[in-house]
């Protein structure tokens, strides 16, 4: 007769820790990110952004349907990789900085549906200007945050704030976040207001295999790498402001 030998509490035990210690690994590195300027609807009049993680899954998009000028083209909508709308990206008109204002998505956004600017369900999340009114002088920003998260970089749920889009939220003064070097290069850095640690930077992207030498890919595709405890969808949110209001080269 044999013998069934079942595991012990202890091997459950460190297997459990295992899985705890992989996890807070995982938590400590960087999130590395290729950003794909190009919509994920792939026919004719489309714009946008496709964002795939280190393992090739699609983690963000943005799907633009107009290629109309800033003041024309309405908000821009940050989707996860499921289309599940995230945050509302509004250009405010007649800035002489390139004002942009990010709001949460409300619960019915949709491809191709705008959002009203009266939806109660909308909160503010943050606003971003250039930080001279040239634009050809450089490519920075910078990015104010909502009075309730400017002391968290995370972007919170929408019941965590008492505040809708009709009554604008005050933001902080000290900018949250600062966009320095050249986005449109694909050569920048995204700061930490507080204390200017990095938080999120902007590169280009190289690609190659043994048998070729490494080939330096062009503007439309730029490798974006994302600093452990640093909110990914709020720097997404930036990247996407970041392509319309820079001047490429």
């Amino acid at each position: 007769m044999s013998t069934r030998i079942h595991p012990s509490s202890s091997d459950a035990a460190g297997r459990a820790r295992r899985r705890a210690a992989a996890a807070a690994e995982r938590e400590r590195r960087s999130a590395v990110y290729t950003v794909w300027k190009r919509s994920s609807m792939g026919f004719q009049g489309t714009d946008g952004f496709c964002v795939y993680d280190a393992a090739g899954r699609l983690a963000f998009r943005v799907d633009n349907y107009s290629r109309r000028r800033k003041l024309c083209a309405g908000e821009l909508l940050l989707m996860d990789g499921q289309g599940t709308p995230l945050l509302s990206l509004r250009p405010q008109l007649l800035s002489l900085h390139d004002r942009w204002n990010c709001y949460t998505a409300a619960e019915d956004a949709a491809i191709g549906k705008k959002a009203s600017s009266t939806s109660p369900a909308q909160q503010q999340v943050f606003t971003m200007s250039r930080r001279s009114a040239l634009r050809s002088s450089s490519d920075n920003a910078e990015v104010h945050m909502s009075s309730s998260r400017a002391g968290s970089a995370a972007v919170a749920s929408s019941s965590s704030s008492t505040l809708s889009c009709k009554q604008p939220q005050a933001v902080a003064t000290v900018p949250g976040y600062r966009v320095e070097g050249s986005f449109s290069r694909r050569s920048c850095k995204i700061r930490h207001g507080s204390d200017g640690m990095e938080a999120a930077r902007i590169t280009r992207k190289s690609a190659g295999v043994a048998s070729r030498p490494v080939v330096t890919l062009g503007d439309d595709v730029f490798s974006l790498v994302v600093q452990p405890g640093v909110d990914v969808t709020t720097v997404m949110a930036i990247v996407v402001v970041m392509d319309t209001i820079c001047r490429r080269p």
